[in-house]
């Protein structure tokens, strides 16, 4: 079972929504019978509501659950409350962002294209910074919470269970100058030590690739149980968007799948990191 509250709360949602379309029912008809709205059972499907043990409770007698599932689900009802860690740093973290973090974290393969900037999870502390310090409007206090966040998330990449990780990096991240010369040795030379983790692979995208995918910054999340379907995050400067239909998650993996194959190999990209890196010791 998914250990985060946010993947709880989600697989939750998911749970509850093939209890329904096993039923041939529509949330209407459901909320009629139970005397609710439609409109909480739609919420409880989609994870923008609150479930309480007790609608757990409701809902499994009128769908005939086993008692094993109905224990199961208000489990994850109950334990889609707690807190997770990167909340207790309140405005550092927007709220559409605390939902990624929490999906992320219990990811099991991690797949992920950067066309603009280092991967978050290769950052340093002062590239980190440096971004939130740009156009962001936080106060001091924010950014450093925020950049807590960043530096606390990356120890995914070194836990026992760390997720398959594979990075693709246009090389106009690597050329793009956050800070100063200085402030990007010390990123490169901290993506080439990221590299070499075991469940990392690392590929960039160089300059002359010719032709391939066009799809701006996208992240690829898949879980460990099959009960919880992969999904594409992709972020923007207020909001993100969560894309979890098999039609998405499919053309976005045709479209990494794309990348890999235009990108240069491991080997060849940590040459080229090395070139650049060299670029910025001048």
């Amino acid at each position: 079972m998914a250990g985060s509250p946010t993947a709880r709360r989600r697989r939750l949602s998911i749970e509850l929504k093939k209890l329904r379309e096993k039923s041939a029912l529509t949330c209407a008809q459901v909320g009629e019978a139970l005397d609710w709205s439609g409109s909480k059972v739609n919420r409880m499907e989609t994870g923008s509501g609150r479930v309480q043990p007790s609608d757990i409770d409701a809902l499994c007698r009128f769908y005939g659950t086993t008692d094993e599932l109905r224990e199961f689900l208000k489990s994850l009802a109950r334990e889609a409350k707690t807190r997770g860690w990167w909340q207790v740093h309140g405005s550092g973290v927007p709220e559409w962002f605390n939902i990624y973090i929490g999906l992320e974290q219990e990811a099991s393969t991690f797949r992920q294209y950067q066309c603009e900037l280092i991967p978050g999870l290769m950052q340093t502390e002062a590239y980190t910074c440096e971004l939130h310090k740009t156009g962001a409007h936080m106060s001091a206090e924010d950014i450093h919470k925020a950049v807590q966040v960043r530096m606390e998330r990356q120890t995914m990449l070194t836990r026992a269970a760390a997720p398959d990780t594979w990075f693709i990096v246009n090389e106009g991240a690597l050329r793009n100058v956050i800070g100063d010369h200085g402030l990007m040795r010390e990123q490169l030379e901290r993506v080439l030590t990221s590299a070499e983790l075991p469940c990392v692979t690392l590929q960039v995208l160089p300059f002359d690739s010719g032709t391939y995918p066009a799809t701006g910054t996208f992240t690829l999340l898949g879980f460990p149980d099959q009960e919880d379907p992969d999904l594409v995050y992709r972020d923007g400067i207020t909001d993100a968007v969560y894309l979890e239909g098999e039609h998405h998650v499919r053309e976005y993996t045709r479209a990494f799948d794309g990348l890999r194959a235009a990108a240069l190999s491991p080997q060849r990209s940590i040459q080229l990191i090395k070139t650049v890196l060299k670029d910025y010791a001048r």
